[in-house]
């Protein structure tokens, strides 16, 4: 929708109005109506795939490399792993 823009911009303004929108969203999360949170849930997502196509990463390869094969510590499709750690 605005791929000249997001060029122009390049990475870093770019990822600077992803930061602007997470900060949004972490306030809507805090404070916000369920309404407000899905519109901002919204903007992350689109500003992460914006940046993602400034990088030049398809997002849907890159999931499906990551989780494609389900969790990238137990392999399971829903996790296994310990609460300690990451996932």
């Amino acid at each position: 929708m605005y791929l000249e823009k997001d060029l122009a911009r390049g990475v870093d303004g770019t990822f600077m109005w992803l930061m602007e929108e997470v900060g949004e969203l972490a306030a809507a999360l805090r404070k916000g109506t369920h309404d407000e949170q899905v519109l901002e849930f919204a903007d992350v997502l689109a500003w992460l795939a914006t940046i993602a196509n400034v990088a030049g990463v398809d997002l849907t390869e890159a999931v499906m490399q990551k989780y494609g094969a389900g969790c990238p510590g137990c392999g399971h499709f829903v996790c296994t792993c310990s609460d300690a750690g990451k996932p």
